[in-house]
């Protein structure tokens, strides 16, 4: 079976082509994992839509006495933001089980100890704010600049704060001229000012209808004009995955990534020595994951999270 390979290669890539899911897959991932990380976009839901079968899944797997754990690179919601959606759609999920990129920018200057007197300029969303504020970390930026315009007249000048000393890139739906050139100069003028990106996604799901320009466009106008490669703190980086285990004292190799993309979900699990599961209910296809120019392979894939209702129970150790 591949998921008893992939036990013990503890992560390896798998040998040959991928391989869906059978039952008996499903029973050991079920017999090896203790906890199942989520991806949220294209897993749970696509857009504000629940996939069918998820709830019910997500049920089963706490009956099985499993930790749940959702992770997203969407930085535009804090976890408080994203409980709420959780709510919303009717989805039982706890504060503390949600694990946003915007949380783990605010956790990595947290971890760095980023100066009390300095700042950080933010291009993105209230959620990254949010979760700014609850570390106590100062910021500027964000939405207040959403409306903001350059003209560019003879000698315009535009100066950026010197006490900013990280500049933050999440998505933003208002992204401008204006916060490209400010982040610009606060990296390229500010000593030692960082640049940390909450992820590179190329697409998003910000509906249910199409994919959309991700968090990866916003970096790259930023990583051109800079000629500096980010520190990334959402998915595949391991810093969010160190920082899960850390937080539900959890071993690497009692843990399942699901997710539906190869080159942030998967990844992530690979590089973190995690059992890797695909689905095929967001960005990834089939024809994608078993093209011979992909090298990214999931232990197992399937079409959707609800496909492990096939298992009903847990199976005895």
């Amino acid at each position: 079976m591949a998921v008893v390979a992939a036990a013990a290669g503890n992560g390896a890539a798998t040998s040959g082509k991928p391989q869906r899911a059978t039952v008996q897959d499903k029973k050991a991932i079920l017999d090896k994992v203790d906890c199942f990380i989520f991806d949220c976009d294209g897993v749970i839901w696509r857009g504000d839509s629940v996939i069918d079968g998820v709830p019910e899944t997500l049920d089963m797997l706490r009956a099985m006495g499993k930790q749940l754990v959702f992770v997203t690179n969407n930085s535009t919601k804090s976890r408080a933001g994203y409980l709420k959606k959780f709510t919303d759609l009717g989805l039982n999920v706890k504060a503390e089980e949600i694990y946003s990129s915007s949380y783990a920018a605010a956790a990595y200057l947290e971890a760095i100890e980023f100066p009390k007197d300095k700042k950080v300029y933010v291009v993105g969303e209230v959620g990254i704010q949010e979760e700014l504020d609850l570390k106590g970390i100062a910021h500027i930026g964000g939405p207040a600049d959403a409306d903001k315009k350059v003209e560019l007249k003879p000698g315009m000048l535009l100066e950026q704060d010197p006490d900013v000393a990280a500049v933050v890139v999440g998505f933003d739906r208002h992204i401008n001229y204006y916060k490209i050139q400010m982040a610009t100069l606060c990296i390229r003028e500010n000593p030692g000012c960082m640049f940390i990106a909450t992820n590179l996604d190329a697409v998003t799901h910000l509906t249910d209808a199409q994919e959309w320009a991700g968090n990866g466009s916003m970096v790259g106008a930023i990583r051109g004009s800079t000629k500096r490669e980010p520190t990334v703190v959402g998915k595949p980086a391991e810093f969010m995955l160190e920082n899960i285990a850390t937080k539900f004292g959890l071993r690497r190799d009692q843990i399942c990534m699901c997710g539906d993309r190869l080159d942030t979900d998967v990844l992530f699990g690979k590089n973190g020595g995690l059992t890797t599961m695909l689905v095929l209910s967001g960005v990834t296809t089939e024809e994608q994951l078993l093209s011979p120019d992909n090298s990214i392979h999931p232990d197992v894939y399937m079409d959707s999270l609800a496909a492990m209702l096939e298992v009903k129970q847990p199976v005895s150790a």
